[in-house]
């Protein structure tokens, strides 16, 4: 299985005028992929805008959503934004969905029927796919309805649509509808667990999620987790210890990643916890530390 490691940027280098230099370093570093969260208040760039502005200066780079949300959006739209992307940069497109936004506050954005955000996604993602595969598609749904539409010329290669979460009822959909995972704040044990999880539901479907569509995202400070990150971390997972979902050091990412490795996990998004004085460092230390771990 092929193990891939890639660069979630943080705050400080996602931003309109740090991105592109941190594009082309990550391009001239050989990095397998880029990952952009979907923070809307914040200086950070919009994921699809930002997946645009990458494919376009790079040959190399694969660029990917970790993790944009579905619902609240129409999925005509994201089937034509993905479409297009997808012929401008063929194989290097890599979109992962969630349910709702990671922040709170952001949630009203993503605006759904009370209580159908979960219908919402699936028919979302369902219509997605068909647009994306289909000449011509009609559709009637409880919450979107297309008659006889395309969106053009479909992507040459069929688009792994990844799925975020780790709630039991996402590992569920997931199994159900999804090309892969992408975990965030899960320990080992925890990844171990839902990739069972979801290849058994993937099983009771009738299909497969390939063995190597499954990975996590993991934040990696430079001398010990920071406040703002604890804060983050005790409150979506309380129950947890921080040492076992955030590496407080670059030794202890590699004793988190081979931990996942061992769950099963090939595919990994590893992002700064703190400040990063430099972004060439930043990207030095993960070639020495981690990268050798690809194969």
């Amino acid at each position: 299985m092929k193990i891939r490691i890639g660069v979630g940027l943080g705050a400080q280098h996602g931003t309109p005028d740090a991105f592109g230099d941190a594009v082309d370093q990550l391009e001239a570093a050989g990095v397998d992929s880029l990952w952009l969260s979907e923070f809307v208040y914040s200086a950070q760039v919009d994921p699809l805008i930002g997946m645009t502005h990458a494919l376009a200066r790079t040959t190399n780079l694969k660029v990917g959503t970790g993790v944009a949300v579905l619902p609240g959006r129409h999925p005509v739209l994201v089937a034509k934004q993905l479409a297009t992307l997808a012929g401008l940069a063929p194989r290097r497109v890599l979109p992962v969905f969630g349910l709702r936004p990671a922040r709170r506050r952001e949630r009203d954005l993503f605006p759904v029927p009370t209580g159908q955000r979960g219908a919402v996604f699936d028919e979302s993602l369902h219509l997605v796919r068909q647009l994306l595969t289909g000449d011509e598609v009609s559709y009637t749904g409880q919450f979107f309805a297309v008659d006889g539409v395309s969106i053009g010329p479909k992507p040459a290669k069929p688009l792994d649509i990844w799925l975020g979460g780790s709630s039991p009822a996402a590992l569920r959909r997931i199994g159900r509808l999804g090309d892969g995972w992408l975990a965030s704040f899960l320990s080992p044990e925890e990844t171990r667990r839902g990739k069972a999880a979801i290849e058994a539901a993937a099983a009771e479907a009738g299909r497969e999620v390939e063995d190597d569509h499954y990975g996590i995202t993991l934040l990696v400070a430079d001398d010990g987790i920071p406040t703002g990150v604890l804060a983050t971390v005790r409150d979506r997972r309380p129950d947890a210890d921080p040492s076992d979902l955030v590496a407080a050091n670059w030794s202890d990412a590699r004793r988190l990643l081979e931990g996942h490795l061992e769950s099963g996990l090939t595919k990994f998004v590893i992002r700064p916890a703190n400040q990063v004085t430099s972004f060439e460092e930043f990207l030095h230390r993960l070639a020495e530390e981690l990268l050798p771990l690809q194969n």
